[in-house]
Parts: C-alpha cells; sequence; structure tokens
C-alpha cells in the first residue's frame, strides 16, 4: 500500500509512558502519508475522527498504534478495500515493560532516571520498543496488497449431501432444508432409521426427562418422506467423492446403478456400530454362555417382547447388567461410550413394564447419566424391582440349575456378592464407522478417510474446544455418533450444528472467504510455480488436504479447501507461496525496520514470532495482569508457528538479532492447535535452522522453539526471562553492528 495512516492513541497509559511526538516522528520517517495521535481512539470520535482522514488523504491502509489486535477489530473495520494494521503498544509496550527496582525503591516519576544499561536509560529503551513497533507496523502496511476474494468458475453448487439415515441423518437433512437449501440423503441400508428404529422405546427427548416414549425416528422418517427439498437414496453407498467445497462431485452406487452429483458441503452421520463382543469371551462369558448377551441383542428382545432365555426358551425372570463391558479398558476400547448406563437404565425399566415380577441387577463403576437424564436415574432408584450397586466384576459361572451366577466386590457395602440371574447384558461400547473404515472415499492427495483419527479413538472429531464440529476436510462435517459417542437427543442437537455449519460454510465460498477458524479471511495462498522444485513438502504437510498433485507432479491448490493456516507457506523451502497480507518480503522487512543498537552496550534485540491463536491471548492476559516481560522482545504474531518460515530466521540470525524465539500451543497430549499440528511441524523444522546456524557459527540456544497452553499467562514471563537469560550467557549476536 502507498499511502497509510497511522493514528496513535494516547489512552490506557500509553500517553503517560510514551513520547508520542517521537512516536510520530518514527511513522513519519518510515513513509507514512499522514499520522495523527488522540486519545480514547476506539471511541465514537476516535473513530469519526479516523474516517475523516481516510477520506480527506484519500488513505488505501490505516496502523492504528493502540490496543492488542484481539480487541476492538470489530471498531477499526473500515471495510476490506482499506487493510488494517494494528501495533499493540498497550499490551506488548506500555503493559509488560517494566524497570527491576530494587527492595524498597520507588517506581521515580521519570523513567529516564532509571538506567537499563551503561548509558541508555529504561525510557529510552522503553520508546526504542515502542518506536520498532511503529516501524514494523507501516512497513506491514506497506507490503500488504488488498486480498481479493476467490471465486470458484461458475455457479456454486448449494445442494448439500447427507451421508447415513439414522436420527442423526434425518435431523441433518430436515434442517437443511428448513434453512432453504436442497439435501441429498444416502443410507446405505434398505430402510431409514438407524440403531434407533430397531428400538421398543426410547428415553423422551425433553422435560421431565424421566419417562419412556415411542422412537423420535418414525416422524423424522415421516417428515423426511414428505419433504420435496430432501431426496433419499436407500440400499446406496458413496463410492467416490472429489472436488472442493462448493463444487464436490460425488458418485454413489444404488442396486449396482452408479450417478455422479454435485454437491456444496457435506454432513457425515454415518453413526456407529457395537463393538465386537466376542472379543469379551474372557471374563464376561459372551460366547461361552448362551445366557449372556449384549446390550443391543436384548433390546431385540425387548422390542419382539419376548423374554426368553437364549439357552432353553425359558422365561427370563432375572438379569444382570454389567456394566463398562470391554469400555475404559487399553485392551478393548479405551473411552467411556456415554450412553451404555443410560441404555441399561432404560431396558431395565422396559424389563419391568413388561414383567412386574421380574428383577434387574445393575453393576457399575461410575453411574454416567449425561446432563437433566441425572432426572431418569433418580427416578428409577425409586423401583424396588431394580437393585444398583457400584461394584467391579469378577467373574461369571454357572449354577447347577444353568442359571449364571456374577460374581462382583467392592461394591458400595464393601462386601463381595454373588448373584444367580437368568439373563446376563453385557454393557458393550460404541466404535465410530470411521475406526476402521474410511467412510469419506475422498480422492485427495492425502487419500481418502479423516486423517489421525488415532487421536480421538477413531471418532471424527477435532479441535474439541473451538471447533467442534470441524473436521480436517474442509466443507465435511461429522455430526452424532461418528463424532462423539452421545444419546438421541445429543445426536439431534449435533446434527443441527453440523447442518448450519456445512450451509455456513457454502456462504463462505460464494463469498470468498475462508471458513473456520480464519473466517473473513479473503487471502489465500498464491504460488509462483516457476520457482517451485515439486519437492511435495506443501502438499505433504498441508493439515486440510488442500493441495493435490497435478499429472507433472506440481502442486494444485484448491482454494476452497484452504483454511488460510499458511503452513504451505512456512514448509516451501523456495519461498514459492506467500499471501497478499501474509509473506516473505513482509516478515523480513519488518525486521529490517527494527533498529539495531550498537554491540556491547547490553542491548538485546530478540524477535518473536507468537501464535495468534494461544500464545498471543496468553500474552495479552500476562498484559493485563501487568506481568514483566524482556524489554529485548519484538513480537510479530503469526497465524500459526507452523507458518514461520525458515527464511525469516536466516534474515533474522544474519542481521544481528541476538535470539528468535517461536512461541506456540503445547503439542502432545490434548493438542489443540487450531491447525491441527503447527507447533509440532515448526519443531521438527528446527533441524533446517540447525543447518542455518551452523553456517553462520551461531549457537543454537538462539533460535528456540517454546509452546504454551493459552491459560498459562502465570507462566509465561518466567519462560520469556530464562530464554533471555539463556542469550545473555551466550553473548551479544557476532552479527550486530554489521
Amino acid at each position: 500500500m502507498e499511502k497509510i495512516g497511522v493514528f496513535i492513541c494516547t489512552s490506557c497509559n500509553i500517553g503517560d509512558r510514551l513520547d508520542i511526538a517521537d512516536l510520530e516522528a518514527a511513522a513519519n520517517e518510515q513513509g507514512c502519508a499522514y499520522c495523527a495521535s488522540m486519545s480514547f481512539l476506539c471511541g465514537k470520535e476516535g473513530v469519526e475522527a479516523i474516517k475523516k482522514a481516510i477520506q480527506e488523504n484519500e488513505l488505501d491502509s490505516v496502523v492504528i498504534c493502540a490496543c492488542s489486535s484481539r480487541v476492538n477489530y470489530d471498531v477499526f473495520d473500515f471495510g476490506k478495500e482499506i487493510p488494517v494494521v494494528r501495533v499493540s503498544l498497550r499490551e506488548e509496550v506500555v503493559w509488560t515493560r517494566w524497570p527491576k527496582l530494587e527492595e524498597g525503591q520507588e517506581m521515580p516519576e521519570d523513567e529516564s532516571q532509571i538506567e537499563f544499561a551503561e548509558g541508555v536509560s529504561f525510557k529510552d529503551e522503553l520508546m526504542a520498543l515502542a518506536k520498532d513497533y511503529v516501524r514494523m507496523g507501516v512497513v506491514k502496511a506497506q507490503k500488504i496488497a488488498p486480498p481479493e476474494p476467490y471465486k470458484l468458475e461458475g455457479e456454486i453448487c448449494k445442494r448439500i449431501l447427507v451421508m447415513g439415515g439414522g436420527v442423526t441423518g434425518l435431523t441433518a437433512a430436515l434442517e437443511v432444508a428448513k434453512a432453504g437449501y436442497e439435501a441429498l440423503l444416502v443410507e446405505k441400508e434398505n430402510e431409514l432409521g438407524g440403531f434407533v428404529a430397531k428400538m421398543k422405546k426410547q428415553l423422551e427427548p425433553n422435560h421431565p426427562y424421566k419417562n419412556l416414549v415411542e422412537p423420535v425416528v418414525n416422524k423424522l422418517i415421516e417428515d423426511v418422506q414428505a419433504n420435496d427439498k430432501i431426496q433419499v437414496v436407500t440400499g446406496a453407498t458413496v463410492e467416490k467423492i472429489a472436488g472442493a467445497p462448493g463444487a464436490f462431485k460425488v458418485t454413489y452406487n444404488a442396486g449396482g446403478s452408479e450417478e455422479t452429483v454435485d454437491i456444496g458441503a457435506i454432513v457425515v452421520a454415518t453413526g456407529w456400530k457395537p463393538y465386537d463382543a466376542s472379543k469379551l469371551e474372557e471374563p464376561y462369558g459372551y460366547g461361552k454362555y448362551p445366557d449372556v448377551v449384549t446390550n443391543i441383542q436384548f433390546e431385540e428382545m425387548l422390542a419382539k417382547g419376548e423374554l426368553k432365555r437364549p439357552s432353553d426358551g425359558s422365561p427370563v425372570k432375572s438379569v444382570a447388567f454389567i456394566q463398562c463391558a470391554g469400555q475404559r479398558d487399553e485392551n478393548h476400547l479405551p473411552y467411556c461410550s456415554g450412553v451404555c448406563c443410560l441404555a441399561s437404565l432404560k431396558q431395565a425399566k422396559l424389563l419391568r413394564e413388561m414383567d412386574s415380577e421380574a428383577k434387574a441387577y445393575i453393576f457399575y463403576k461410575d453411574m454416567r447419566t449425561m446432563g437433566i437424564y441425572e432426572n431418569f436415574y433418580l427416578a428409577l432408584q425409586d423401583d424396588p424391582g431394580v437393585f444398583l450397586t457400584k461394584a467391579e466384576f469378577k467373574g461369571l459361572s454357572q449354577a447347577d440349575d444353568g442359571r449364571l451366577v456374577v460374581e462382583v466386590g467392592e461394591t458400595l457395602l464393601g462386601e463381595d456378592m454373588a448373584v444367580p440371574v437368568d439373563l446376563v447384558v453385557l454393557a458393550t461400547g460404541m466404535v465410530p464407522t470411521t475406526a476402521d473404515d474410511p467412510v469419506i472415499p475422498l480422492e485427495y492427495r492425502q487419500g481418502p478417510g479423516f486423517p489421525e483419527l488415532e487421536l480421538f479413538s477413531g471418532y471424527a472429531d477435532s479441535n474439541y474446544i473451538c471447533f467442534p464440529y470441524e473436521t480436517r476436510r474442509t466443507g465435511i462435517y461429522a455430526a452424532g455418533c461418528v463424532h462423539q459417542p452421545m444419546a438421541t437427543a445429543q445426536a439431534m442437537e449435533d446434527a443441527a450444528g453440523a447442518a448450519l455449519k456445512a450451509i455456513q460454510c457454502l456462504k463462505a465460498v460464494e463469498l470468498g472467504h475462508a471458513v473456520h477458524p480464519r473466517t473473513w479471511d479473503f487471502a489465500y495462498p498464491e504460488f509462483n510455480f516457476k520457482r517451485c522444485t515439486q519437492c511435495k513438502r506443501c502438499t505433504e504437510e498441508c493439515p486440510f488436504g488442500a493441495l493435490d498433485d497435478d499429472p507433472e507432479g506440481t502442486p494444485m491448490p484448491n482454494p476452497t479447501r484452504c483454511r488460510r493456516c499458511g503452513t504451505c507457506f512456512g514448509a516451501c523451502p523456495e519461498r514459492v507461496i506467500n499471501f497478499k497480507d501474509y509473506n516473505i518480503d513482509m516478515g523480513s522487512s519488518m525486521l529490517k525496520a527494527c533498529e539495531m543498537p550498537e554491540p556491547e552496550y547490553g542491548q538485546y534485540r530478540v524477535v518473536a514470532f507468537i501464535c495468534e491463536n494461544d500464545a498471543l491471548p496468553a500474552l495479552d492476559m500476562a498484559a493485563y495482569h501487568r506481568k514483566n516481560i524482556p524489554m529485548s522482545l519484538r513480537i510479530i504474531p503469526v497465524r500459526c508457528l507452523g507458518a514461520v518460515n525458515v527464511a525469516w530466521i536466516r534474515d533474522a540470525m544474519s542481521g544481528g538479532w541476538d535470539g528468535v524465539l517461536m512461541l506456540g500451543c503445547k503439542f502432545g497430549e490434548n493438542y489443540q492447535c487450531h491447525f491441527i499440528k503447527g507447533s509440532e511441524l515448526a519443531n521438527r523444522r528446527m533441524e533446517n535452522v540447525a543447518e542455518t546456524l551452523q553456517q553462520l557459527a551461531l549457537e543454537p540456544e538462539r533460535v528456540v522453539i517454546k509452546t504454551v497452553s493459552i491459560d498459562e499467562y502465570e507462566e509465561l514471563p518466567k519462560l520469556l526471562q530464562e530464554f533471555q537469560e539463556a542469550l545473555e550467557a551466550a553473548g551479544e549476536s557476532p552479527f550486530k553492528g554489521w
């Protein structure tokens, strides 16, 4: 951009601690077209003043030197044709840089009276920091080109594919239709309804959550079949998915006949299957004793109304329910399926309704009833024919009369028990259909299916804090029991959410901006293919499968699949990939804009590339608590640590910076990177960084990666100080002053 306006706020201690005239001078020296300062810049008068200056001076971009980019982003929005660069003088300068005073020493009114280094006052160093930030902001604005929306050629398809015709899929299709969109529902079975259609009764999905009702799926089927916006295909399987959001090509096979249709977005509601009970012969006796059945088999018995022992056909008068059979067990399913306790409670109630003389015994590790379904559990406790106790299953044997004897210990009363029953029901768990089947047969370079589902025990889950419906394939949203274990009411809510996200995705594609998490980002990676060496790093490292290969092996972008994380940008060794508002030249120029002090005066300079998703919020929270961080730190927020190119590190080290810190999401257990594994990728790339340092004869401790969670703002200052001390032990960079 050429005509840049710089606006400096004097409120929030900025005017108290900084020399505003000096900051204006720094902005003007850097080449801005207009500069002004005022108090309360985010107020109505301040915003109007900025708008007036933009109009009168024909500014094409603005630099707001005030608070963090994470606040007032809506206030400082002047339309997509006016790029806005934020410079955080409040959080990253005046609220986090404090002089180190001796014990009992009071803060002087004039910070220039405090010595920072030999011949340098604290105020001088604070101003040097603030001016560097202003310069970097102006340079960033100079290097920005207004992003242009990416628009697909031709019309965007607004039909949504729903895979699966159970409660989740039916609900998703209805929600799509209610919003005015067309839905194509594909079900592999010949009948709609899924597992719920096989139930005799289900838990009521609304208040008071105490009773049993007819399965809601029957009404859902009627509504779907009567809706002219929903096309239903049963006895069909999806064979192939190619293309990208807004322009998927989906091929399905129905009765041996294939058909290819245009699809805009996809909701995956393929559900679950029971855990293989044949693996539970020991110690649960399944397969060994005919009168040991699974909860699914017992549900079928209840639906038929025939409660007879499989072994001899005699009436069932007593049933033992063994909870967590093969669940919360590292040898089988390591997780809790969430609904098994409710299922057993429901089946016990049905047993008692069908035969008031029958007895139910429920032995559980922990009784887990989600949300208000605790009401159902409490109501069933009043039934004298239902015995409930916490217990550990010890074993199973057969009595002389043919009945089974369930042995349990560690009960609530502390006693071991041996209970003879006619039937044993094992609460086997849910296994998502994605556990051993790709389900979505994608024709992507990275292969079919959702990648790395082992992180979620096979479920098509994702970053559960920020993006509960997101999968690693843009425009494809998981819902129901393929997403997480859940009961019918929760699956219906999940279906509505996934349907709305699919619609939102179509709108984003239509407007040409990114979907979550960088919603409204109109920039996308642009490739200079003349320099591409076909090294495959971008295609292999992209977390979302946005890049395929053309017939010659050159990366082939699919922009509507792209989440704008910048992983490809960070991966490219040839600097082929750039965004209009995030590029190699921008980062390198920002580094060069900072003034480098003369060596041997103890004025260290550290550039910190900080992830804007977790690390930057943690830093802001540290600022709100007035924590102190090293004065040497110049912070450059990045989309993700995966979006840091080694070229920036090379430029920083050869340019005399004393150190480079990369601060991002904590990887390992419960890894919650917004872009899947950006900090982990950055850590792997450190091998290339080590080569660069070796070539420059610099110590490896000058470039490090540190990870933090968003809530670790208390520990963050200590982490930064430790890095500063490590640099001081190594000494100033030998390239400083060159």
